[in-house]
């Protein structure tokens, strides 16, 4: 296992969709454990592949519930709505109010290759949510409104000039 680097808001990967994982191999098994060490390391609630440099659907997260690994994650229904205030580990010192769905119901593989669905509702909820979007190029910054993102764009310009490295392919 090993702490990776997180990529920072203006690196392309970030805008990129993540690419379907065919299958759960030792190396899939080696970069979720990575992406564990990184997340706790880095006092996070969630990370997605991407958020390593690494193109595939693979997201992490723990709300204090335990582990949860998704490969190929997929929202299946939605119900609700409640905004909350997020950070992202690739918007350092950016918090924000995002609108979100209050329940969800999710499916996907986990980290031995077997189907799973999910359905949460609070934190959980909120966090899976946030990571799906991190696989599909979404940012909590392209869920405020134009007035808020204006508001941070000196901030975003400083981040955008942090971020010069390029993805790791999967």
């Amino acid at each position: 296992m090993a702490m990776r680097e997180i990529k920072i808001y203006g690196d392309p990967i970030l805008r990129e969709k993540t690419c379907l994982v065919r299958e759960i191999t030792p190396r899939t098994k080696e970069l979720i454990k990575d992406m564990a060490e990184t997340m706790y390391g880095s006092k996070g609630v969630g990370l997605a592949a991407n958020q390593i440099g690494v193109d595939a659907q693979i997201m992490t997260v723990d709300v204090g519930r335990g582990l949860l690994v998704l490969v190929n994650p997929r929202v299946l229904s939605s119900f609700g709505e409640e905004s909350a205030e997020e950070g992202c580990l690739s918007l350092p010192d950016i918090r924000v109010g995002v609108r979100r769905a209050a329940k969800v119901k999710v499916e996907g593989l986990n980290e031995e290759g077997k189907e799973v669905e999910i359905e949460a509702e609070g934190l959980l909820a909120r966090a899976i949510q946030h990571e799906i979007d991190h696989l599909n190029g979404i940012l909590i910054t392209d869920r405020i409104s134009l007035a808020r993102r204006h508001l941070l764009s000196s901030h975003l310009k400083k981040l955008e000039g942090s971020s010069k490295s390029l993805p790791e392919r999967r």
